[in-house]
C-alpha cells in the first residue's frame, strides 16, 4: 500500500491521545546501551538514486552487501515511480486482456523493436536462455534453404544459456557445435568458421557483449552468415544496445532473430524475462508472437494471454523504457562502461592481479585473474559484505582463478575503493606477504 506521511499536526494529535509528549518518549524503555549511535539523518536535496544509496547503506548494517556480481543478472537503479505505476489496476489486475494490457503490449513491442533496430518484437518469455532455445527452433523451422539442423554456438556464450540449450534441445535432432574463443582477445575465433565454409549450417549464434564483457566483432560474424543458407541469431544485453550498434544493423542487413534477457530494463536482480526481436518477413512463421501486421500496416494483437509474472515484468520494462528514453538509456550505459574501466584500472595496480583480454574493448563486465583461489577470495570478501564477482573456473578451466566482475551505475567510487582495499588485504593474507594482517582486521 502507498506510504502517506503524517503532518506534524496529525502526529501531535496522536501523541495527545496516548498522553505522550513526543515520539522519543516512546523509546524510553529501551536501554541506552542498545540504542544505535549511528546517525540516521538524511541529507537534504539528494537525487532519487543518491537517496536510494543512503538507505541501502543503512539496510546493509543488518544484511546484504556491495555487489560486483553480474554474469547475466545486474544491479541497476530502478526509479521508484516504476513500481508505483505497475501497481495500478489498469495495467496489472485484470481477469482478461483489456485496454491497459493492450496499450502496454503495443508500447513494449514498439520500444523494444526500436532499441534492437528490429522491426518487430514478441511479448515476454521466461528468460533469455529459453528465448534463445525458442529462436533456434524457429530458425530450424523457417530456414528452408538449409536441410541440416546444425547450430554454431560460441563458447563465449553465457554457460547458463549453453546448459539450458542442452536441457531443452537434447531430445531434438539438433547438433549444437561449439566455437572456440581467442585466448588473447576473449573474442569468438572467427578463423574457426573456415572449417564450416562448405558445410550446411542452419544458424550461427552471435552474442554482444559476450560472457566476459568483451565486445565481439559482430559485423564479421554476421557477414559470414550472409549469402549462404545460414541464419544469424543475436544474443544481446539490451542496455548495451543503447550505446553499441544494435543487432538489426550488424553487417548492414542485421540478424534474423535477436534474443536476450530483459532484466537490465527495470527489473530487480531476482527477476528475469526473455524477448525475441525479428523481421516482418518472419511474422507469420513466428508462432509465439502476439503481434502481426495487417494488410493496412497497423499492429493487431491477437490471442494475447500473459501470465501475471510476465505481465508485471512487461509493465516494469515498458515504464522503464518510457521513463528513461533513448538519452537516459545511453547515459546509464555510458556510466556502466566508465565505471568498469575505472574499477579494472584500480584493481590492476594490486600485486599479483592479471587482466585478461585487456586490449579488447569491454562493456559492463571484465575478467581479473588472481594469484590465489578465486573461490577462497570470494568467501573472505563475502564475510565482510562484499560480493566480489563470479568465479568462472568451473566453466572455463583454462582461465584458472579468474573472477568476472561488474560495475553498474549504482557503484560509487567509495564502493570501488573498498573492493580494491579488501581484495588487496585478501591477497596479502593468503599469500603471506603481510603477516601482521588478519582477516578480522578488514
Amino acid at each position: 500500500m502507498p506510504f502517506i506521511p503524517h503532518t506534524q499536526a496529525e502526529i501531535k494529535a496522536m501523541l495527545d491521545v496516548i498522553g505522550v509528549v513526543d515520539i522519543e518518549a516512546l523509546f524510553q524503555q529501551i536501554p541506552t546501551a542498545l540504542r544505535s549511535e549511528i546517525s540516521t539523518e538524511i541529507p537534504s536535496g539528494l537525487s532519487e538514486i543518491a537517496l536510494s544509496q543512503v538507505m541501502q547503506k543503512h539496510a546493509q548494517q543488518d544484511s546484504g552487501g556491495i555487489c560486483f556480481m553480474g554474469a547475466g543478472a545486474y544491479q541497476h537503479h530502478i526509479p521508484a515511480v516504476i513500481q508505483q505505476l505497475a501497481k495500478q489496476d489498469d495495467f496489472f489486475y485484470q481477469t482478461e486482456a483489456h485496454q491497459g494490457q493492450l496499450q502496454l503490449g503495443y508500447e513494449y513491442q514498439l520500444m523494444m523493436g526500436e532499441l534492437l533496430a528490429m522491426e518487430m518484437s514478441n511479448e515476454l518469455m521466461d528468460d533469455g536462455a529459453t528465448a534463445l532455445a525458442q529462436a533456434i527452433l524457429i530458425a530450424i523451422q523457417i530456414n528452408t534453404q538449409s536441410t541440416s539442423k546444425k547450430i554454431l554456438i560460441p563458447r563465449t556464450l553465457d554457460p547458463q544459456y549453453r546448459k539450458t540449450l542442452q536441457t531443452l534441445l537434447q531430445y531434438q535432432p539438433i547438433e549444437l557445435i561449439e566455437l572456440p574463443f581467442d585466448l588473447k582477445t576473449g573474442r569468438t575465433d572467427i578463423t574457426a568458421l573456415a572449417e564450416y565454409k562448405a558445410d550446411d549450417i542452419c544458424a550461427l549464434v552471435i552474442n554482444q557483449p559476450n560472457f566476459f564483457g568483451v565486445i565481439e566483432d559482430v559485423d564479421s560474424l554476421t557477414a559470414w552468415t550472409q549469402n549462404r543458407s545460414t541464419m544469424a541469431i543475436g544474443v544481446v544485453n539490451p542496455l548495451a544496445m543503447a550505446i553499441l550498434k544494435p543487432a538489426g544493423e550488424w553487417a548492414g542487413q542485421g540478424v534474423d532473430l535477436c534474443v536476450g534477457n530483459g532484466q537490465p530494463l527495470g527489473l530487480p536482480v531476482s527477476e528475469s524475462t526473455g524477448f525475441i526481436g525479428y523481421r516482418p518477413a518472419l511474422a507469420k512463421q513466428v508462432t509465439l508472437s502476439k503481434v502481426h501486421i495487417n494488410e493496412k500496416g497497423a499492429f493487431d494483437l491477437k490471442n494475447t494471454t500473459i501470465q501475471n509474472t510476465h505481465l508485471k515484468s512487461m509493465c516494469c520494462t515498458t515504464f522503464y523504457l518510457a521513463l528513461m528514453g533513448a538519452k537516459g538509456l545511453y547515459e546509464t550505459a555510458v556510466q556502466c562502461h566508465v565505471k568498469i574501466q575505472q574499477l579494472v584500472q584500480n584493481l590492476s595496480t594490486l600485486s599479483g592481479i592479471q587482466i585478461p583480454f585487456k586490449e579488447t574493448p569491454h562493456f559492463h563486465e571484465h575478467l581479473i585473474q588472481l594469484p590465489i583461489s578465486a573461490e577462497s577470495a570470494l568467501k573472505m570478501m563475502a564475510a565482510h559484505n562484499i560480493l566480489g564477482g563470479v568465479d568462472i573456473s568451473a566453466d572455463y578451466p583454462e582461465l584458472k582463478n579468474s573472477l568476472l566482475i561488474c560495475a553498474t551505475e549504482c557503484r560509487t567510487e567509495q564502493d570501488m575503493a573498498l573492493l580494491s582495499e579488501k581484495l588487496e588485504r585478501v591477497l596479502a593474507t593468503q599469500m603471506g606477504a603481510a603477516c601482521n594482517l588478519r582477516p578480522e582486521g578488514f
